[in-house]
């Protein structure tokens, strides 16, 4: 009987990556399929030549730079002169600080000044008018973009999941891993059902490789420690409260840029509340305790910290400067540091320099800010040599086999070898006997009991992440969500960087989590938050799911609606 449960779980282990593998090509081909056609929404036409200048944007600048959407060659025309942008309401332009204003119609403008078709947009002595793109001919014809059926994908996720709850309850001779395997498939088709019927969303991609990481991470932590599981289960529940709460707030960026401040305020309390009432746990003062409870509060200031980070197109050309960006950006990273939170501080300072790119296209100001975090990590270890000896095992755990330094990586290195591509099975390893395995370590314990090609194919969905955010940018509807999206992205990249190449010795070990995965229901929640942002980059998350209805014969006169049909295959 042993002998045919060592079979089965072997069976099992060998069906699983294949399963995993075809979640990832589905999702992301359906991500890819569901991007828009790149066709223009309007069309400027310049009064004197009647040169035509496609709009293909929602939102646009006007001006003399290299970098600018619309580049005119009037010298009268500022670097950067105009923003137009689209809204719920129509078109609207903005002057940007330009030298010799915007005008619509022969009035100048102030603010946001809404223009229908037909309207001539003057900056300097150059007059646009807007024109419909199928008066011009600029449109192109629509097609339907092919994506596959979202309940499928998730189908998938399902069977992947249940081989893995399968496989704990063969290996641990008892059935304490089915119900919170049970639970998670309940939840996972109870929100999809949700997002289809109460939110109408089209697009369901993101979310099934979200929850093919969070499943692996539940039903790896009820192999070992069923309590582990239904923590992690209800942490995931929340994480999709926050997230679904994202989505709904930032689906209009103009009510963000309003609570822009106040953001700016709460990513600054959540980190000094740290400092005042926070508890020192494994060397870092980074957690609240209270009773039973306790929480990571610097995961959740991640979310608010993009929040901060990213903008309107008309706010960026009109308030250029960094100034307020930086100062939060400092005093978050030495709340963190102050914290002795390094590897935290660390995936700050890199969001830091995508934003900041970004927001000013200069590579000067990344350089600069490079710069200026070396000189002050070299002050630091100079005034606090003590910080050098933490990582004093780094590139030779070898010699550090047997003490603090470089015990937990030296047994991660030997036990996830033993796994080989396909593992030694849930709950048979021996790196779960080691401490914070299931966190810091859970890269290599999903390389002993799953196999290296699951913690591999695991790795590849964060890094397709932020390769499809990068990829969705230019077509999302603000560059709100376009530097939301890439920081987002290469947040989640760098911290699972930063717990892969730790653990296997190739960067100093700080104790960040891999998304999803890692045990740490603060972690859980916060990767859901920070996954809204890349969704909301996505046009169909914010299309309802209507059915086809005749085209009116009339289209309103103050916009281009922008219609595409997306078709399941």
């Amino acid at each position: 009987m042993e002998h045919i449960a060592e079979i089965a779980s072997f069976a099992i282990r060998l069906a699983e990556p294949f399963l995993a593998l075809i979640v990832i090509i589905m999702a992301f081909s359906s991500l890819r399929g569901g991007r828009r056609n790149e066709h223009a929404l309007i069309v400027l036409e310049n009064e004197k030549d009647n040169i035509t200048f496609p709009v293909l944007y929602w939102e646009n600048s006007i001006g003399r730079s290299r970098s600018s959407d619309i580049k005119l060659s009037d010298p009268t025309v500022s670097r950067d002169h105009a923003v137009l942008l689209r809204r719920n309401d129509g078109w609207f332009v903005t002057d940007t600080g330009s030298k010799s204003g915007v005008y619509v119609n022969g009035e100048r403008t102030v603010g946001r000044h809404q223009v229908a078709v037909g309207d001539i947009i003057t900056c300097g002595t150059t007059s646009l008018v807007l024109r419909r793109a199928s008066d011009t001919g600029a449109a192109e014809p629509r097609h339907e973009r092919k994506i596959f059926p979202q309940g499928i994908i998730l189908s998938f996720v399902t069977l992947y999941t249940a081989l893995l709850v399968l496989q704990a309850v063969i290996n641990m001779g008892n059935t304490d891993a089915l119900i919170p395997g049970i639970a998670f498939i309940v939840v996972i088709w109870l929100y999809y059902a949700i997002s289809r019927a109460a939110f109408k969303r089209l697009n369901f991609e993101l979310e099934s490789l979200a929850m093919l990481l969070s499943g692996t991470g539940i039903i790896l932590a009820a192999s070992h420690d069923t309590r582990q599981a239904y923590m992690q289960l209800g942490a995931m529940v929340l994480g999709l409260f926050i997230y679904s709460f994202m989505l709904w707030f930032i689906e209009i960026p103009d009510r963000v840029m309003k609570w822009h401040i106040a953001i700016s305020v709460l990513t600054l309390l959540l980190l000094a509340s740290t400092l005042v009432i926070g508890k020192s746990v494994n060397g870092a003062k980074n957690w609240i305790i209270i009773g039973p409870l306790s929480v990571q509060p610097s995961e959740f200031a991640k979310i608010a910290y993009i929040f901060v980070g990213a903008s309107t197109l008309d706010v960026l050309q009109t308030k250029k400067s960094l100034a307020a960006f930086i100062f939060v950006s400092a005093a978050s990273v030495g709340c963190l540091v102050l914290m002795s939170d390094f590897g935290t501080a660390v995936i700050f300072f890199v969001t830091f320099l995508i934003i900041a790119f970004m927001r000013s296209g200069d590579i000067k100001t990344v350089i600069l800010a490079i710069t200026a975090a070396v000189l002050g990590a070299l002050t630091m270890l100079s005034v606090k040599p003590y910080i050098a000896e933490r990582f004093a095992a780094w590139g030779h755990v070898w010699d550090y086999a047997d003490v603090a330094g470089g015990y937990q990586q030296v047994r991660s290195l030997i036990y996830s070898a033993s796994g080989g591509l396909f593992g030694v099975g849930l709950s048979k390893g021996y790196l779960q006997y080691v401490f914070a395995s299931e966190n810091d370590l859970v890269f290599c314990l999903m390389c002993e009991e799953l196999g290296c090609i699951i913690a591999l194919l695991c790795s590849f969905v964060i890094g397709g992440l932020m390769l499809y955010a990068r990829a969705v940018t230019t077509r999302s509807r603000s560059t709100f969500y376009s530097i939301a999206a890439c920081s987002a992205g290469g947040l989640l990249v760098f911290q699972a960087a930063l717990n892969i190449f730790g653990v296997t010795d190739i960067l100093p070990l700080t104790g960040v989590t891999f998304p999803f995965v890692s045990y740490g229901g603060t972690s859980m929640a916060a990767c859901w938050g920070i996954l809204a942002f890349i969704k909301s980059a996505d046009e169909r998350t914010y299309a309802r799911h209507k059915p086809k209805q005749r085209k009116p014969k009339t289209k309103p006169k103050h916009t281009e609606e922008y219609e595409e049909d997306y078709v399941e295959i």
